[in-house]
């Protein structure tokens, strides 16, 4: 396939769809499929083809449409006629929508949601553009929505070095946890000497709550593979590797269908849309360990050895898979890649706040009445997200805190609820934007029990490389689970705080260095609860037991026991 081809192309799959009377759009994301959208699926399919499968009714099982908690959703779209869409849909509420276009009567409205809803309209979607729009597994209909422009255009128009120049002007950053400047990353590895080069997406997603990169590798496949294939174009380099987590097959086998669909196409493989690049996309299947999100941790997976991190430098931009410069990103990252040559760097700077340039997308969860996947504006107040996206907390609860960054993150207080979302403004607040994990909690948690929850999440997850974060977790945990327990004494906090900070300055990788973030976060906005644990032996939420005592009230109670069996003469 050459440009001229990939145009035509798009444009026939294109009018093709507009050619329908009725587009019906079924979310097939994980959270719609376990709430049961295959049998709506099956129902609507079953429906078409007792009518002879219609030319302009078309069915498609898409992506994640956002809205996890009210799934499955049903979105249909007609030509002239506003998107409607329906949440929580039956296999019967879906044949009777389509039973009423047959019939040229009003679609029922049971479940319909909101034409103006704030979940959707609060949102600015461009990594997510496809998510819920597409069959992820039909090349046509990623190419009809823009798909493999950008790698054209980049391919004819644009020299390498000119690539990296956009990305910089775009003033994109990591969206691994870093914030790195992806266009100076990228500039490293092309200016690194080296006879072989090599990308790798870090598709090893692991915080808890976290399914960001899960979603957009099984919903939108190729605008990652169209991504690294633009980064191969800039830095020189011919092949790349998707790391994805073990426990991600769907995203996996997607993405397999989508590289071997691609090369078929010529949008991979040798002479790229007829150029004279040639690159090449292989899949690496994790095993699930939690440090492997660490990009040396990754490339020693990828090579076949353990799975440990490493002292840098050299950095993986001028030493990484098997001693050749290698670039690193994020899934997300690579899916901004598309955007910002669709729209343009101006245009993609133009999104965002300060030195946060763009979207992030997150997975809003916990307390919040809607939870799903989100993509908003950098810059925008959490309040926002949680009060208008997300629809405030359920039952009428009182917002406490929020939580970003999963492990290596920290809580953000009611206080601070107007505070942009940026790196710079969670940074400030201990927090970090992390890969995009954000769980709202109500005035029912308790912060050291949620300190404690990351605490033993990371203390499992440490690779025991280094001392600091093998046995100073360790014993973080222990010391929270006696604040918890009511067997803490001040000196126990004092203990905390001194061996948090320990950890942070002297663990080898940033897992490490981060892991006492939540305590920390904690601590610094809630000590008043860790000071009622301890000094009260009380649980303002209500949440730990406190059926333990400290060693001195202990020896107190003892004492007593011994005084009043010396006063009954009992056992002397």
């Amino acid at each position: 396939m050459n440009r001229v081809e990939l145009a035509e192309l798009a444009e026939a799959v294109t009018a093709q769809q507009q050619s329908c009377r009725m587009r019906l759009l079924v979310c097939c994301g994980t959270p719609c499929v376990a709430a049961g959208s295959q049998a709506v699926v099956a129902a609507l399919r079953e429906r078409l083809a007792a009518l002879g499968h219609p030319a302009d009714l078309e069915l498609v099982g898409t992506g994640c449409q956002g809205p996890c908690s009210r799934g499955p959703l049903l979105t249909v779209l007609r030509p002239g006629q506003p998107e409607q869409v329906w949440q929580k849909c039956t296999p019967e509420l879906a044949v009777s929508i389509l039973e009423a276009e047959l019939q040229q009567s009003a679609f029922p409205d049971t479940n319909l949601l909101p034409a103006d809803w704030p979940f959707f309209r609060c949102q600015t979607r461009l990594v997510l553009a496809n998510s819920g729009r597409i069959d992820p597994e039909n090349l046509e209909q990623y190419i009809a929505r823009g798909g493999y422009d950008g790698l054209a255009q980049v391919l004819h128009e644009m020299i390498p070095d000119q690539v990296c120049d956009s990305v910089v002007q775009s003033g994109l950053r990591g969206r691994g946890g870093g914030g790195y400047p992806t266009g100076l990353k990228w500039q490293l590895v092309r200016k690194s000497s080296g006879s072989r080069k090599f990308i790798v997406a870090n598709g090893d997603e692991g915080d808890p709550g976290a399914y960001m990169d899960r979603s957009l590798m099984e919903s939108d496949p190729h605008r990652i593979l169209e991504g690294m294939a633009i980064a191969g174009y800039a830095i020189g380099a011919e092949q790349g590797y998707i790391y994805v987590r073990g426990e991600y097959p769907v995203a996996a086998q997607r993405l397999r269908k989508a590289i071997r669909d691609a090369e078929r196409a010529g949008l991979l493989g040798s002479r790229v849309l007829d150029s004279s690049f040639s690159f090449r996309i292989d899949i690496r299947i994790g095993a699930g360990a939690f440090v492997c999100g660490e990009e040396t941790a990754l490339l020693a997976s990828i090579m076949g050895r353990r799975g440990q991190p490493r002292i840098r430098p050299p950095y993986p931009a001028e030493a990484g898979l098997w001693g050749c410069p290698t670039l690193i990103n994020n899934v997300e990252t690579f899916g901004n890649i598309p955007a910002i040559f669709s729209i343009g760097p101006q245009a993609f700077n133009a999104i965002g706040n300060g030195k946060s340039r763009g979207t992030k997308v997150f997975a809003l969860c916990g307390e919040v009445v809607n939870n799903g996947l989100i993509e908003v504006p950098m810059g925008i107040p959490l309040r926002e997200i949680v009060f208008e996206i997300g629809g405030g907390l359920a039952n009428g609860a009182a917002f406490k805190a929020a939580q970003t960054g999963g492990p290596s993150g920290g809580c953000i207080p009611a206080e601070k609820l107007d505070t942009p979302v940026d790196y710079e403004n969670l940074q400030a607040l201990g927090s970090i934007m992390g890969s995009g994990g954000l769980i709202v909690m109500g005035e029912q948690s308790c912060m050291v029990d949620v300190a404690r929850f990351f605490m033993e999440f990371c203390l499992d997850e440490s690779c025991g490389k280094c001392v600091p974060c093998r046995t100073g977790t360790v014993e973080i945990y222990r010391l929270l689970s006696r604040i918890c327990n009511g067997s803490a004494s001040q000196r126990d906090l004092q203990t905390l705080e001194q061996l948090c900070q320990m950890v942070k300055d002297t663990s080898l990788c940033g897992l490490g260095a981060a892991a006492p973030n939540p305590v920390l976060s904690t601590l610094r906005w809630f000590r008043a609860e860790y000071e009622t644990h301890v000094n009260e032996r009380r649980c303002p939420a209500g949440v730990c037991s406190m059926d333990e005592l400290p060693l001195h009230l202990l020896g107190e109670q003892l004492l007593q026991r011994i005084a009043a069996l010396r006063c009954d003469g009992e056992g002397y």
